[in-house]
């Protein structure tokens, strides 16, 4: 046995995984990718209980969409780790299943399964951008600040949404929204809302995450959920506002009769297993939408990628990034195979950062990765125990971290950073990520125009701007 933990320890050990995965080239061991691994799936676990709660909302079973999501975010993990071999946890995107939930479905009314096409196609697009120059031409002919607000304005959207989830903002006739009631627990008609301890939920994550505290995310969510058990137990009822036609039975949550873990039931999956609609995807209504998709996945995968190929040493000596060409390859098609499933686009995640500052540097890094959300699909009753507010505090919290970006716009010139605030508060505003992305380009354009810079508007600028226009003409 001590032979073997030596051997483990050391790069170069001639075993099945060096040979695999280059651990010695890339000077890792063994027992260094496995922690990795473990480090980048519980600051990204939180997807597991997530996703399912906003999708959801479309109609789609909540326990399919929970196994969908686990076995979505093993195959293009594992997938990743083998083909691409590089050290990076993929998973369905937050923002797009955002978007994909109150946008496509709720708002423009299409149905979930024709959603799902339009993931689709734009994944197949993405295939071909990856496989063709056409990905350069893309990420160098879209500025960088409007690539900026894109990341900034999901991460608003999604903010947004947590705060509605929670109950920390509420209709109002007069201002739209308004500040809820922090002193009481109300109960709104789609489940619990508790303000306060959906508040409580995201300080605490906040907290722990800056402090560095190993799985913040987790943490926080489990300390909310327990403060709820014993508030729920030691509280009168009468505490609690009770509104509308829905009151809990029981306190905020119950425990699972059969306990937290239990072997997963696939059929659940069954119903949304191959349901996706792509005859009914190619509605010209929905080229904006299949745009969006496409956008928000390849530009977000591309800096999640290239952010991690730094940090974790992936650049030969003239600044190439070694592999980059096979991971957007991988996650390209990890979208397409995630609609299979029922998944919204499967992309790339920021949080892959944590697992290579501990040593990860290889796909080894990402099959453990991978492995781990499989294991992920035991824990069914777990996600149906957690109540809504303690994740949504998650939710506030993806947002916060999404939104950071905008600190790398250029503040001295107005023709950068105005369409950038446009694009950003126009999708939380319009409730629309492709309306927000459609009123910066225009802006974008504009401004440029009538500045004196238009040669600095590219003719994939210019093309995606007459689009747009088009869509509001035609399209409204």
């Amino acid at each position: 046995m001590e032979q073997v933990n030596q051997a483990a320890a050391q790069p170069g050990s001639g075993s099945l995984l060096d040979r695999v995965f280059k651990l010695s080239a890339h000077k890792t061991t063994t027992k260094t990718e496995i922690i990795a691994g473990l480090t980048t799936f519980v600051t990204m676990s939180y997807i597991m209980f997530l996703n399912p709660i906003i999708m959801s909302k479309t109609g789609m079973p909540f326990d399919g969409l929970f196994l969908a999501t686990c076995i979505g975010a093993a195959i293009a993990c594992i997938f990743m780790g083998v083909y691409a071999n590089w050290p990076i946890g993929l998973a369905p995107g937050m923002g797009l299943n955002a978007f994909f939930t109150f946008t496509v479905v709720l708002e423009m009314n299409y149905s979930w399964e024709i959603a799902l096409g339009a993931v689709f196609w734009s994944g197949i697009l993405f295939v071909l951008m990856s496989v063709t120059r056409l990905r350069e031409w893309m990420l160098e002919s879209i500025p960088l600040s409007l690539r900026l607000a894109m990341t900034a304005g999901v991460g608003l959207f999604l903010g947004f949404i947590g705060l509605r989830f929670t109950g920390l903002i509420v209709p109002n006739p007069d201002n739209v929204v308004a500040l809820a009631d922090l002193t009481h627990f109300g109960f709104g008609k789609f489940g619990p809302e508790a303000p306060a301890l959906g508040l409580l939920s995201f300080l605490l994550i906040a907290i722990l995450s800056y402090r560095k505290v190993f799985g913040s995310v987790i943490i926080g969510i489990g300390l909310t959920t327990a403060i709820a058990f014993l508030m729920s137990a030691v509280l009168p009822y009468e505490f609690f506002t009770v509104s509308v036609d829905w009151a809990p039975a029981s306190g905020f949550v119950s425990w699972p009769d059969g306990g937290l873990v239990a072997v997963p039931d696939f059929a659940a999956i069954e119903p949304i297993f191959l349901k996706l609609d792509l005859m009914g995807a190619l509605d010209v209504a929905l080229i904006p939408v299949i745009i969006t998709f496409l956008f928000v996945n390849i530009f977000d995968t591309a800096g999640t990628l290239m952010g991690v190929a730094q940090r974790a040493n992936l650049q030969d000596e003239n600044g190439k990034i070694e592999g980059l060409s096979k991971s957007l390859k991988a996650d390209s098609i990890s979208s397409v195979l995630g609609t299979a499933f029922g998944c919204p686009p499967v992309t790339s995640y920021v949080e892959s950062a944590a697992g290579v500052s501990v040593g990860g540097r290889t796909g080894l890094t990402a099959v453990v990765i991978g492995l781990m959300f499989l294991l992920g699909l035991f824990l069914l009753p777990l996600a149906q125990m957690l109540p809504g507010f303690a994740v949504d505090g998650a939710l506030i919290y993806v947002a916060m971290l999404m939104m950071g970006s905008l600190a790398a716009l250029d503040w001295e010139d107005m023709t950068e950073f105005a369409p950038a605030i446009m694009t950003t508060i126009m999708m939380p505003l319009t409730f629309s990520i492709a309306n927000g992305i459609a009123v910066g380009f225009i802006t974008y354009t504009a401004l440029k125009l009538f500045t004196g810079k238009s040669s600095q508007i590219s003719n994939g600028v210019w093309a995606l701007t007459a689009l747009f226009v088009a869509k509001f003409i035609f399209l409204p």
